[in-house]
C-alpha cells in the first residue's frame, strides 16, 4: 500500500491519536509545570496526573470503541469533578469539558445505534442526576449546568445525525459499486453471447470452403485418374486433410448450434440483402433510406456477414432509442475498405452510454475481421454509428 493511500485510510485514526496527544499533554503540563509560576490544576497532582490520563488517553480510539470510552471517560470524569470540588474548585480544567464533548459527538456518530441510545440515555441521566442533586443542595448553579448540557447535547445530535448521513453515503457508494460489477459482467456476458453467435455465422462459412477444398481435390483425383501419381497423392492429401479437418470442427463448434437448428436452414446474411433489411425497419415504423456510394464489389464472406450485422444492429438500436425519428444508411466501396455510416435524427443515446450490448456486438464483429467501430452523437442531434472493414 502506497504512503498516500495509507494516510488517507488513516486520517481519521492519525487525528484521534494527535487529538488525546495534545489533551493529555496540556493537562500534564498544567498539573506539573504551570504551578512553578501560576495556579495549577486544584487536587493532588499524581491523582490528577491518572485520572486525566484516563481522561484524554482514550479519546485515540473514539471511533474504533465509542462505547467503551464514552463509559470510561464518564467515570474518570465523575471521579475528576469530585476529586476537584474537594479541592473547594468550582470548575473543573478544559480538558474535561473537550473529552465530554468529544465522547458525547463520538457516540452517536460512530457507535452502533442501539447502543448509542441506550448509552447516551443512560450516560445523560446519570449526569442529569448529579447535576440536579446539586441544584437541590446548592452546590451546582443553573447558569452553569445549562449551558453544559446544551453543549452536550448539540454535540450528541450533531454525531447522530452525521452517522445517518455517513451511512447513506456508505450504501449509496456500495450500490455504485454493485451496478458498475453488474453492468462489467453485463458488458461480459454480451461479448461473450456475439462471439458464440459470430461462431455460430463462421461456422458455416469456414464449413463450406473446406467443404468446396473437399470437393475439388476429389474432382482433381478423378481427373488425374491413371496420370501423375505425385499430383494424384497431393490432392489425396488435401482431401484426406479437409475431411479430419470439417469433422474436427463440426465437433467443437457443433454445439453452438444446438438451441437453433434452424439457422441452419436460412441463408447468409449479407450486404445485398440490406434492401430487405431496410424495408423490414420501415414496416416496423422507422423510416431509412439506403445510399451506396461506389462500386459495389464481392467482400471475403466474414466481412460482408460482419457488415450486414452492424447495420442490423445499428438500425436495431435506432429503433429500440431514437423515439420518432428517420435513419440513413450509407455503404461506401473503397479499394481496400467498405465503409458503413448509419445515423438517425432522434434523440440519440437514452443514458448517453457508449458501452450498450448493441454496441460491444458491433465492435466485437469489426475487430473479428480487422476492422473497427465508432459511435456517438450525430452533431447535437441523433446518433451516428460508423465502421470500416477491409475489403
Amino acid at each position: 500500500m502506497s504512503t498516500r493511500r495509507w494516510a488517507e485510510s488513516h486520517a481519521g485514526d492519525v487525528f484521534d491519536a494527535l487529538l488525546a496527544l495534545a489533551l493529555a499533554g496540556t493537562a500534564q503540563y498544567e498539573i506539573w509545570a504551570r504551578p512553578l509560576f501560576d495556579d495549577g490544576i486544584p487536587g493532588p497532582r499524581l491523582a490528577n496526573a491518572v485520572l486525566l490520563l484516563l481522561i484524554t488517553v482514550p479519546l485515540a480510539w473514539r471511533r474504533r470503541a465509542p462505547t467503551v470510552v464514552f463509559a470510561l471517560a464518564l467515570a474518570a470524569v465523575g471521579l475528576h469533578v469530585g476529586l476537584i470540588d474537594d479541592a473547594r474548585s468550582d470548575q473543573p480544567p478544559f480538558q474535561d469539558w473537550i473529552a465530554l464533548l468529544v465522547v458525547f459527538y463520538s457516540l452517536g456518530a460512530h457507535a452502533e445505534r442501539r447502543r448509542a441510545i441506550v448509552a447516551g440515555a443512560l450516560g445523560g441521566g446519570i449526569f442529569l442526576t448529579g447535576d440536579l442533586v446539586g441544584l437541590l443542595t446548592g452546590e451546582a448553579k443553573l447558569e452553569d449546568t445549562v449551558p453544559a448540557w446544551f453543549l452536550l447535547a448539540a454535540a450528541y445530535g450533531v454525531g447522530f445525525a452525521l452517522r445517518g448521513q455517513r451511512i447513506q453515503s456508505t450504501l449509496l457508494a456500495q450500490r455504485a459499486e454493485r451496478l458498475e460489477r453488474e453492468r462489467e459482467q453485463k458488458a461480459r456476458l454480451a461479448v461473450a453471447e456475439e462471439r458464440v453467435r459470430i461462431a455460430r455465422e463462421l461456422h458455416d462459412i469456414v464449413a463450406h470452403a473446406i467443404s468446396v477444398v473437399v470437393v475439388q481435390a476429389q474432382a482433381g483425383q478423378r481427373v488425374l485418374e491413371g496420370e501423375q501419381a505425385s499430383a494424384r497423392e497431393a490432392l489425396g492429401s488435401i482431401e484426406t486433410t479437409g475431411r479430419q479437418a470439417l469433422v474436427e470442427m463440426r465437433r467443437l463448434l457443433g454445439i453452438l448450434r444446438k438451441e437453433d437448428r434452424e439457422l441452419a436452414l436460412a441463408p447468409r446474411p449479407s450486404l445485398a440483402h440490406l434492401d430487405v433489411l431496410a424495408e423490414r425497419v420501415r414496416e416496423a415504423g422507422l423510416p431509412v433510406e439506403l445510399h451506396v456510394e461506389g462500386e459495389a464489389k464481392p467482400l471475403p464472406p466474414g466481412v460482408d456477414l460482419s457488415a450486414y450485422r452492424i447495420v442490423q444492429e445499428a438500425l436495431t438500436n435506432a429503433l429500440k432509442h431514437a423515439g420518432p425519428a428517420s435513419a440513413q444508411v450509407v455503404v461506401r466501396y473503397r479499394p481496400d475498405e467498405v465503409e458503413l455510416e448509419i445515423t438517425d435524427d432522434g434523440r440519440g443515446s437514452v443514458d448517453g452510454s457508449e458501452s450498450g450490448h448493441g454496441l460491444v456486438g458491433m465492435r466485437e464483429r469489426a475487430a473479428l475481421v480487422g476492422g473497427n467501430v465508432e459511435s456517438g452523437t450525430n452533431g447535437g442531434r441523433g446518433y451516428i454509428v460508423r465502421a470500416r472493414l477491409p475489403a
